[in-house]
């Protein structure tokens, strides 16, 4: 089995994957009006519109609703991501820090509220662990 991808469900589609790509730099894939792509190397982040859950389960998901999920990105300099996100994402919940496994993590919410971690391993451990 491989884990490929983790899908978000949005009530405004063209706002959240604006924010992702702005977020990442990666462009997204659109596949209608209600279904897009941002793919990795290693994952793809995608994004559903409301119409789509009918297609799974009416009513299964709710956009906007997340409080245990924190979406985590791989970056090089978690640093310069923060800097590069300030004055756009509106909600930082921790400024970069230097968590004790390892990583400089920066936390933020997307305009939905889902929780969304960059990253940069420091330590020896953590580099080893992420080496690509």
């Amino acid at each position: 089995m491989d884990f490929v991808s983790i899908r978000i469900i949005t009530g405004d589609m063209a706002r959240l994957v604006d924010f992702y790509e702005r977020a990442t730099g990666v462009e997204a894939s659109w596949f209608g009006e209600d279904f897009a792509e941002l793919r990795t190397a290693s994952a793809t982040l995608a994004i559903g519109s409301t119409r789509t859950v009918t297609l799974f389960a009416p009513g299964a998901a709710r956009p906007a609703g997340n409080r245990s999920v924190i979406i985590e990105f791989l970056v090089d300099d978690v640093d310069g991501v923060h800097q590069n996100l300030s004055g756009f994402v509106e909600d930082f919940v921790k400024e970069p820090t230097t968590m004790p496994w390892g990583n400089r993590s920066l936390l933020l919410r997307d305009p939905d509220g889902n929780l969304v971690n960059f990253f940069t391993p420091v330590t020896p451990a953590a580099i080893e662990k992420f080496a690509r």
